[in-house]
């Protein structure tokens, strides 16, 4: 009985561990709960390494950022006021999404919603990149697991999206008020049992891409990564020589999708950041156009 349980332990340790493990969620802190479907374990989550990943972000977004906006060429007269080093980089970059990416959109509205817009896309790159470093190796040495990429996390990227949507409706009905609302009724209005709920579809619609857009194309390069690598210790069980050979060839692939990943890391915070821009500008920039028709319309009777 005792060899079969010997046996037993030690195939059980022999399992090949599941990639998805470098790249979910791992509880630090736990808390019983019960909030129906939303807590199967009966537990919930206080402190993980993910949300650790957002702590972090937000620290260094607040200590970092107003360091390197100081930067400037000298301290008085025209110096004081050009940017330099990574100041120059961080001014260049709000300025371009500011006038390629905000001003577009939101038009008279941008000085609304820019601070707003330059967070959600510093937030988001920051939380990337970290993701990108391998902190899980170290903190594993330590007897923990930090580390991990939040933003490949339904639940953070769905955070996000609801906030894109509350800032979405929100202002909507404050600067539109009633044109906000007929905006949901966009034919006769004895057409509105069946257009109101297909305009409410698509509002729903819009902020479940805007999650699950960010979510899938973060959490896939990882899970990639994390399967390559499993194939390193999976042939070096069956030979040395093997091992090395597989394992030169997964490196290698390895260190390209890493450059891949840090591409991805600023195309999707980029993507996120020009979707969340467009949908709020769809909110409060429609009645705007439609009060400009009419009145256009209006001078044109007038002239004729």
């Amino acid at each position: 009985m005792s060899a079969q349980a010997s046996h037993a332990e030690q195939g059980h340790t022999a399992e090949p561990e599941s990639p998805l493990e470098h790249v979910v969620q791992h509880p630090l802190i736990e808390m019983p709960a019960h909030l129906g479907p939303l807590t199967p374990d009966g537990k919930i989550t206080i402190f993980s390494d993910q949300i650790a990943m957002i702590a972090l972000a937000g620290l260094l977004l607040v200590v970092l950022v107003p360091m390197l906006v100081r930067r400037r060429r000298g301290r008085s007269g025209v110096d004081a006021l050009v940017p330099t080093g990574a100041a120059n980089g961080l001014e260049a970059v709000c300025e371009y999404l500011r006038k390629e990416v905000a001003e577009p959109a939101l038009h008279e509205h941008t000085d609304r919603f820019i601070k707003y817009i330059w967070s959600v896309f510093f937030f988001v790159l920051t939380i990337n990149i970290l993701g990108l470093l391998p902190i899980p190796a170290v903190s594993n040495l330590l007897g923990t697991h930090l580390g991990g990429t939040a933003t490949g996390n339904i639940w953070m990227t769905a955070t996000l999206a609801l906030v894109t949507m509350a800032m979405m409706v929100i202002n909507g009905l404050r600067l539109g008020g009633k044109a906000y609302l007929a905006h949901f009724c966009p034919g006769p209005i004895w057409m509105a049992p069946l257009l109101v709920p297909v305009e409410v579809i698509g509002l729903i619609a819009k902020v479940f891409a805007l999650a699950v857009r960010l979510f899938a194309n973060m959490i896939a390069g990882h899970i990639l990564l994390a399967v390559l690598l499993s194939f390193i210790m999976a042939a070096g069980a069956k030979s040395l020589g093997l091992g090395l050979g597989v394992g030169l060839l997964v490196v290698s692939g390895s260190v390209a999708i890493n450059l891949l990943e840090l591409f991805v890391a600023f195309l999707q915070a980029f993507i996120f950041t020009f979707l969340t821009t467009l949908f709020i500008g769809m909110s409060v920039v429609l009645h705007h156009d439609d009060h400009q028709a009419g009145r256009h319309d209006g001078h044109e009777a007038a002239a004729h």
